[in-house]
């Protein structure tokens, strides 16, 4: 052997020794960490958490940009996707082992310009574990471990599985991830309806996905599409006549991308993705560590009733414009008198603006800043229309204070016995205003709506009956002077029930008054009111700031039979493979006599029929219900809470600013916040599928059957007492407004979203043949694994998963 003999071989032994040696260092990890088998076996491929109703419809979903997926298994994937990707990207997917030695050496040789040599599995590789880099050295060491990854894959998962997992943490264009998501939003059916030209418009983003979307690139893509077409002929998938016929159609796309403003319920979402948060970092995982709420693809079932929801809005987008009307009109609306010594709401307003920031980032100066903010520029800003917006010419000023100067409202809805939430609107336009009012933070002062709780300690406590006579005058107070402030020179008696009908601030002083402000706090403890309320004599009349959220709490104890019930919007919380993880039960505990809740039930049914709602129940024509309305100081919050036997629901309305307020009677609760409620309860009982019953009746105890109840007749007036809360005072009333042109048709901001989720659920119950070019287009059959153990199985090991 020669020299130069010797030396080649010793060259080429060294450098194989180099090439082994460099391939184990970067398999345990000196390059790098390497993943391990377990984390093969159970990758982790960041996945959305995904919301469903109470009847399995989902909502919406929570996720970062490259989170936005929704896993889905391989038998749930249209054949026609498999053919395509495996034709345009992976001819010989079938016959390698991860690695295809030919189009590697193709690629090679011909420095990329026939197309790369990675296959599916190498792709995939990247995808789950790496992000390619820009540095040249470190994309060849990520290359092999691409590699090696690759391998590993090949030998512990089956074709089909690696199909899967490619086609789930794949992006396609618009920045959709995952084939169930690319289904969604480009077709909206699921990812086993899709057609061979749909899935050959999917496949062909993969080159790249901003050239290729039919969106924004319509001719691209066609001639894309038609290009994968042509390679499934070439593979055999698809006949060539059948091809011919499917490349001359035109793109069909129904597009539906959803995000957080046109899911089902936006600001219960919005809600419920704080609570999960919260959920997510006192809970962990396997391994220790926290649920990630954007990563983990956790299953959030909620108590939410879809049809209920879009009533509920529809409700809103009923009577909101008409209050809107009203208070735009007022003359201290129309000429920025209501702004008169409200400078500091709008330089607070101004600064937290984006506008001010992006300013103060760019180092203008505050000179230039206002000067700025009081130039008119064109905009866009909510409109109570069709489109629930308009363009419009006004100074960034003049837009914060059109949008201070919008109603608000919050709407609640639960099942009275078990507390579980059926519909949530927490304001008028969430994609608008993001604040939510009707959780459990968020308080407003109550009025006259917390009456029935002082009458029902009363009536538990300190032997009131219905019948009861009470002083209708003005109370006073030691140390704290009269009750209610203003003496209306009221003089005489009323019933207790005539008191509640009517809201007469008189006879609440004079409750109070028997029962002390001392124990009327502890009593709204005792009932689960969360907040704690300072014992002043004006807590009789509303004075104190209080949650929807914990008025639903509290009012539920009356069609329960004296148990409150905490409102509950989760079910229960599964992780990514239908595990249980949580569940969360109702929280019930008896607050009040069977006796004491009945006897509110039928007092405050004089609310309804002859009070400060008078009509309600017959229009709406049921058995029994009950409800009062709250009206605070000047009309800054109008409420309305009222219950049948089977739902409960709660209204508030009012602008954030307080000083923003309607001044006519149309302000008050039982005109403002009552037709929302009536609106909602008209197609709730319409609906059929709903299960409401208009015969259904409260709980009488044994005990009060036999005894002769008292006659709303006999005891309730029905003449508004002067001032009274709901008297008629030449305003007319909120339904005197309605069906005008500009309340019309005004849509819902769920019933969009629940559009496309019907659409969506129909492709996933339909039954009907998807057309293919192939005969057996429904069975994916792959060919069989066709390998031989070789060097890189004795290195790396693994066994295949047949």
């Amino acid at each position: 052997m020669t020299r130069a003999v010797r030396i080649f071989w010793r060259i080429f032994i060294y450098g194989a020794l180099a090439v082994v040696l460099l391939l184990v260092l970067i398999n345990f990890g000196a390059f790098g960490k390497m993943p391990s088998l377990a984390q093969l076996e159970n990758p982790s491929i960041t996945l959305a958490t995904e919301v469903f109703a109470d009847d399995g419809t989902p909502m919406g979903k929570y996720y970062v940009e490259r989170g936005n997926r929704s896993y889905v298994k391989f038998g749930d994937i249209s054949k026609n996707v498999i053919d395509a990707l495996v034709a345009t990207e992976d001819e010989r997917f079938y016959d390698h082992s991860g690695i295809d030695g030919r189009s590697l050496s193709r690629a090679i040789l011909k420095l990329g310009r026939d197309g790369g040599g990675s296959t599916i599995t190498q792709q995939l590789a990247l995808n789950m574990f790496d992000s390619r880099s820009s540095n040249i050295f470190l994309r060849i060491i990520q290359k092999i471990k691409e590699n090696i990854i690759a391998i590993k894959l090949e030998r512990n998962f089956t074709k089909q599985e690696i199909l899967a997992l490619y086609l789930n943490t794949v992006s396609f264009s618009d920045n959709v991830y995952g084939i169930r998501n690319a289904s969604r939003t480009f077709f909206s059916k699921e990812p086993d309806r899709l057609t061979v030209p749909e899935a050959a418009v999917l496949i062909g983003m993969q080159k790249a996905t901003a050239t290729y979307n039919p969106r924004t690139n319509y001719k691209a893509a066609f001639d894309r599409r038609n290009t994968v077409i042509d390679q499934m002929v070439r593979n055999d998938y698809v006949t060539a006549p059948v091809a011919a016929n499917f490349k001359k159609e035109p793109i069909k796309l129904n597009y539906k991308k959803m995000n957080e403003n046109n899911g089902i319920a936006p600001y219960f979402l919005d809600v419920l993705r704080n609570d999960l948060k919260a959920w997510c970092k006192e809970n962990k995982k396997e391994d220790g560590e926290p649920y990630d709420l954007y990563a983990d693809g956790l299953k959030v079932y909620t108590t939410i009733n879809p049809r209920m929801q879009l009533y509920a809005e529809e409700a809103v987008a009923k009577h909101l414009p008409v209050l809107q009307r009203v208070l735009s009109a007022q003359r201290n609306i129309k000429t920025d008198a209501v702004w008169k010594g409200k400078e500091k709401v709008l330089d607070a307003a101004m600064k937290s603006s984006d506008r001010y920031q992006s300013l103060k980032a760019d180092k203008v100066s505050d000179d230039e800043i206002k000067k700025i903010f009081n130039t008119k520029v064109p905009m866009k800003v909510f409109a109570w229309n069709p489109k629930r917006e308009k363009d419009t010419v006004m100074s960034p000023m003049d837009s914060i204070k059109y949008h201070h100067e919008m109603m608000q409202t919050a709407f609640m809805v639960t099942d009275p016995q078990n507390g579980q939430v059926k519909a949530w609107v927490g304001g008028i336009d969430f994609k608008n205003y993001k604040y939510d009012h009707a959780n459990l933070k968020t308080k407003r002062q109550v009025g006259s709506s917390i009456k029935p709780y002082l009458y029902a300690l009363a009536v538990e406590e300190y032997g009131f009956t219905p019948e009861t006579q009470c002083e209708a005058t003005q109370q006073y107070f030691p140390g704290f002077g009269y009750v209610p402030a203003k003496n209306r020179g009221k003089t005489g008696t009323r019933t207790m029930a005539s008191g509640l009908a009517w809201s007469v601030n008189e006879v609440a002083a004079y409750i109070i008054k028997q029962t002390t402000p001392q124990r009327f706090a502890e009593f709204l403890k005792q009932i689960n009111i969360p907040t704690k309320v300072d014992p002043y004599p004006s807590i009789a009349l509303g004075s104190s700031d209080l949650s929807l959220f914990e008025m639903m709490w509290g009012y539920s104890m009356f069609p329960t039979g004296g148990f409150s019930a905490k409102p509950v919007y989760i079910t229960r919380i599964e992780d990514k493979n239908g595990h249980v993880l949580a569940r969360f039960d109702t929280e019930r505990k008896e607050v009040i006599s069977q006796a004491t809740a009945y006897t509110m039930t039928r007092m405050m049914q004089g609310v309804v029929d002859y009070g400060t709602a008078a009509g309600l129940r017959s229009r709406l024509g049921v058995a029994e219900m009950g409800g009062k309305t709250g009206t605070t100081n000047e009309n800054s919050d109008a409420w309305f809470m009222g219950f049948t036997p089977q739902l409960l629901a709660g209204v508030w309305i009012g602008c954030d600013d307080r000083f923003i307020k309607l001044e006519s009677g149309l302000g008050e609760g039982g005109q403002a916040a009552r037709p929302i409620w009536e609106y909602f309860f008209q197609k709730a009982f319409a609906d059929k599928t709903l299960g409401l019953d208009k015969t259904a009746k409260f709980v009488q105890p044994e005990n009060m059957k036999t005894e002769s109840f008292y006659d709303y007749y006999n005891i309730i007036d029905r003449t508004p007492p002067p001032g009274a809360e709901g008297e008629n005072v030449g305003n007319g009333g909120a339904d005197d407004f309605l069906g005008t042109p500009d309340t019309q048709n005004i849509p819902t901001e769920s019933k969009q979203a629940m559009e496309e989720q019907k659409v969506l659920q129909e492709a996933l119950n339909s039954k009907n043949q998807v057309p293919t070019g192939k005969k057996d287009s429904t069975k994916t059959t792959p060919k069989e694994d066709k390998k031989k153990p070789g060097l890189f199985k004795r290195i790396f090991g693994g066994k295949k998963d047949q």
